[in-house]
């Protein structure tokens, strides 16, 4: 039985980057959010049964962070009115450290202060108040810090490992075993460069990797 049709707004009630319980998981498949390249892909059905506040599609979050579109609404941010609320300031090294040393280019330095917005891009000033009252997700974390985004950004893809769909005329062929997994993208991560430097990063980097021992 199809799924009923939400009385809550795509945009408006539920962030247009939001997925929906009727939109099902579709696989490997190339998607040009990303210029064609192999990717996690998911039906179009927003609006449609339940939302799932803690689960952006991938579609359409990777053209949030590619097209600077504002997750909340769809529409395209301005300089000048791109704001982010979970993203955190943290030196290059500190991100090296966590395995991100091959999002960020190497002659970046270990000490300049990025803002990791990890997987969420800027939203309208508007639309982060209206996220913040509309969203249980965001409501309930810990985290929300309010911030002016950056003059100057990077992107990265977010890879995960993945079956590729079989050509197409494979049913026609010799039975054979099924392709190994492969590195496709999932999400597009988004940094935001600043000018400053936290000479003391590493003294930073030191502190977590005690806290994580005290951790284990």
């Amino acid at each position: 039985m199809p799924a009923q049709e939400s009385r809550l707004k795509v945009g408006v009630d539920v962030p247009w980057v939001t997925s929906w319980s009727d939109e099902e998981d579709l696989g490997v498949r190339p998607c040009p959010s990303i210029g064609g390249r192999l990717a996690i892909c998911q039906a179009e059905r927003p609006g449609l049964g339940r939302p799932q506040y803690s689960m952006n599609h991938f579609r359409r979050q990777r053209e949030t962070v590619a097209k600077m579109l504002c997750p909340m609404c769809g529409q395209p941010t301005a300089s000048g009115d791109r704001w982010t609320q979970i993203a955190k300031r943290v030196p290059a090294g500190l991100l090296r450290a966590k395995g991100l040393d091959g999002a960020l280019p190497a002659a970046l330095p270990n000490d300049q202060i990025m803002i990791d917005a990890g997987s969420i891009a800027p939203l309208h000033d508007a639309c982060v108040k209206r996220s913040l009252e509309h969203c249980p997700h965001l409501r309930a974390h810990p985290g929300v810090e309010v911030m002016a985004w950056s003059e100057r950004w990077m992107v990265a893809p977010l890879m995960v490992q993945a079956t590729a769909p079989p050509a197409p005329l494979a049913v026609l062929a010799a039975p054979r075993a099924p392709p190994p997994p492969m590195a496709v993208v999932g999400f597009l991560q988004i940094f935001g460069l600043t000018e400053e430097r936290d000479p003391r990063w590493r003294r930073r980097l030191r502190e977590l990797d005690v806290a994580a021992a005290h951790h284990h």
